[in-house]
């Protein structure tokens, strides 16, 4: 028996993740990265260093994430991992694609590092590939075989498109095969590369999935894979017209950071120049208004204001000129566990 949750904005930690870098080894039609608004620069590991400890004191319970890019292309990685477990973060997590440079399996433990979280974005190599690139569905596998057979726990993230949403189902058997604790399934944002217009080569369709392909498939997948004892997680999406809605940037401490100083609290912000903090002389300080702060205390009947100004098309309304429906906070997660 599964039971699902609502996972709420938790007020007591802090959830810190890290672009270390931008710079990848894949060009993912899905990439979030946008080097004219998060930079192409590399931080050197004294920043590292230094910014880790500007947040280490935050909370009690610290959770970690290092991204990129693809952080594993970073050569002060391990050291940068092994120093934030020295300042007392919770849990640390390194997210990659799986190709696993600079040899990193090798450098740290289980001890240092939490989980290694691989992205996949098909349940087949056709699939994956065109999305992430040729090769990338074998390299990734093998570097969750090559984790979890070093210790590791491991997690799995696939971002849902309508590209890949109608081979979700077949991830099942797939991740029973592999062995890894836990699955994230994400909802593709217009961000980065998503937000351009196609090319000649592309489709014209847009990538997001409709409401109700969302609710015909995603809960129920997660229930099947967590029934399989893999702890599911994704997002909520969509609430009814009587639901709630909450901004994680008001009620919770998350915090994007990327290499060139800026640090986000919403990550729908990031095309835009609108962080509310940033490094200065790696001090931790606020940014003059308009921000993104300002932002998120509209209320509107939509619910999520940057939703609403960056990707309407996402809000059907009804004769009445009322939205049917209200977007989430995009950081307010369903989970699934296995009972």
């Amino acid at each position: 028996m599964t039971q699902t949750q609502t996972v709420a904005f938790s007020k007591n930690s802090t959830n810190l993740f890290f672009h270390i870098l931008t710079t990848c080894n894949l060009k993912c039609r899905h990439c979030y990265i946008n080097p004219a608004q998060h930079g192409k620069n590399s931080l050197p590991l004294p920043t590292i260093k230094a910014w880790l400890e500007a947040f280490a004191n935050n909370s009690n319970a610290k959770n970690l994430i290092f991204l990129g890019g693809e952080p594993t292309l970073h050569p002060e990685l391990a050291a940068a991992a092994k120093h934030a477990r020295r300042l007392g973060f919770g849990s640390i997590t390194i997210d990659t694609n799986g190709y696993l440079f600079g040899d990193i399996l090798s450098k740290v433990t289980p001890a240092d590092v939490d989980y290694f979280s691989f992205s996949l974005d098909g349940a087949t190599r056709e699939t994956n590939d065109r999305i992430r690139g040729d090769g990338s569905y074998d390299t990734c596998l093998e570097g969750i075989r090559r984790a979890i057979d070093r210790g590791f726990t491991t997690s799995l993230i696939y971002t849902v498109s309508s590209r890949n949403i109608h081979e979700l189902e077949v991830m099942a058997p797939l991740l029973d095969s592999l062995g890894v604790d836990r699955f994230f399934i994400q909802v593709i944002g217009l961000r980065g590369k998503s937000a351009m217009a196609p090319d000649a080569s592309e489709s014209r369709k847009s990538p997001q999935v409709a409401k109700s392909q969302w609710l015909a498939t995603v809960p129920g997948v997660a229930r099947m894979i967590a029934e399989r004892g893999i702890s599911v997680t994704y997002p909520k999406v969509f609430l009814s017209s009587a639901e709630k809605f909450e901004c994680a940037g008001t009620v919770a401490d998350n915090y994007f950071v990327f290499p060139n100083g800026r640090v986000y609290r919403c990550p729908l912000c990031e095309d835009f120049p609108v962080h509310s903090l940033c490094f200065q002389e790696n001090q931790l300080v606020p940014t003059a208004k308009l921000n993104e702060q300002d932002f998120f205390q509209l209320d509107i009947p939509e619910g999520c204001v940057m939703n609403k100004m960056i990707q309407p098309h996402n809000i059907s309304y009804n004769e009445e000129g009322l939205p049917e429906y209200k977007i989430a906070c995009c950081l307010l997660k369903e989970e699934v566990r296995g009972g």
